[in-house]
């Protein structure tokens, strides 16, 4: 069998997904980025605090954190943390990713399912994105077809993990766009620079969900495929 990581079948496999990351990223920069020269009547941090005071989520605390585009909500200590580029931004960029931040605390705290679900399978995903490469690959140095479908296994986790995650994400996107116009956080006119954000970030999780997708494929073609040549 030739070495995974140079196997050209392999980059072929997961190249549709590897574009339309790569294609991904640069959009959320670029839209983030033009909006960002948007003005909103709120900062980031304001907004996202009216978003969950104004569904009860007072629990929730606002925290601000280093780093560009770090933006995220914590269900364990219940602290939704802002980039620098977002707390105290008053711009429509900074306003729509608060409040994408703010819509997982809000399906958090209402018990979302989808978003249990996902909390409950970070732990395993983590592990499989890991560790699972690292156990197909020994299992096929050492011709333990039973070890890398252990990998392929772990792996897997990570796959399920995405495929939950997504809906998750786009659920948080909705959420965001109708409580920034509901609660009047911006008019009605300047959604466009706000779903464009948004929705640019929606594809990188298409993007990550397509290309684990695309590898676990690979993974059992390549395992299976070498159980039909041993028996031919």
């Amino acid at each position: 069998m030739p070495f995974f990581y140079f196997d050209p079948a392999y980059m072929l496999a997961i190249a549709p997904a590897m574009l339309l990351a790569m294609w991904a990223q640069w959009r959320v920069h670029a839209t983030f980025a033009a909006a960002s020269q948007e003005p909103a009547p709120l900062s980031g941090a304001a907004a996202a605090r009216h978003i969950l005071d104004s569904a009860g989520a007072t629990e929730v605390a606002v925290e601000q954190v280093p780093g560009t585009l770090t933006d995220h909500y914590d269900p364990r200590t219940k602290v939704l943390r802002l980039s620098d580029a977002v707390y105290s931004s008053r711009s429509l960029a900074a306003v729509g990713i608060a409040a994408h931040e703010a819509g997982h605390a809000l399906q958090d705290h209402t018990g979302y399912p989808l978003m249990s679900l996902r909390n409950a399978a970070v732990g395993i995903a983590n592990i499989g994105s890991g560790f699972g490469l690292t156990v197909f690959m020994v299992g096929l140095m050492f011709a333990s077809r039973p070890m890398a479908w252990v990998g392929i296994g772990l792996f897997a986790a990570t796959v399920f993990f995405q495929l939950v995650n997504l809906p998750v994400e786009i659920d948080a996107s909705n959420r965001a766009k109708r409580q920034l116009v509901e609660l009047g956080i911006v008019p009605r006119a300047d959604m466009p620079h706000v779903n464009k954000v948004l929705n640019s970030a929606a594809w990188t999780y298409v993007a990550a969900t397509l290309q684990s997708a695309f590898t676990l494929l690979y993974y059992a073609s390549y395992l299976t495929g070498g159980d039909r040549d041993s028996e031919g």
